[in-house]
């Protein structure tokens, strides 16, 4: 039990140091996370562990706003003001790259559909099976991501594609 709380209570100080910073992740769309409403997923009620997350709403090409280098594009101009208001709150963490990959040491690209909120932060993955490896120890890995991160934030964005996902970028009117 202690244990338990003493990694739920480091993992939360961890995730308060902001992890943007470094280049956005942006892929072939010009758009950070694929022309997703960054702030659509917090609506959103998250699926329980293992499970696939509900999806979350393409933004609009003529809603956007710029952030960490890289275009945000939103369902609705709420959105886009609140995304204004504070950005760091919304924009994926280690700047839309894989949380896992992070953890790893690697810069990879993240599947914005494979996403968790956790303590009010955004994270992505690849694809499900790193997904749900990382679900099984979420601050374990983040701890692992928080100290790679140091030696990775400064790096080039990744500029792989995300295995077997389609970027179809924001909804233009």
């Amino acid at each position: 039990m202690i244990r338990n709380t003493c990694l739920a209570a480091a993992f939360g100080l961890m995730t308060a140091v902001s992890a943007l910073a470094g280049p956005q992740y942006v892929d072939g769309t010009g758009f950070a996370v694929s022309g997703y409403d960054v702030v659509s997923y917090f609506a959103l009620e998250q699926a329980p562990v293992g499970k696939a997350q509900p999806e979350p709403a393409l933004g609009r090409a003529d809603l956007t706003a710029n952030y960490n280098g890289a275009t945000f594009a939103f369902a609705t101009a709420a959105n886009r003001d609140a995304f204004l208001a504070d950005p760091a709150r919304y924009a994926p963490h280690y700047d839309g790259h894989c949380a896992f990959g992070v953890a790893g040491g690697y810069k990879v690209p993240a599947n914005p559909k494979l996403w968790r909120i956790v303590e009010d932060r955004l994270y992505l993955n690849i694809n499900a099976g790193v997904a749900r490896k990382w679900e099984r120890d979420i601050p374990g890995y983040e701890q692992s991501a928080q100290s790679a991160w140091p030696d990775l934030e400064p790096q080039p964005a990744s500029t792989d594609r995300v295995p077997r996902f389609r970027a179809t970028g924001p909804v233009t009117n």
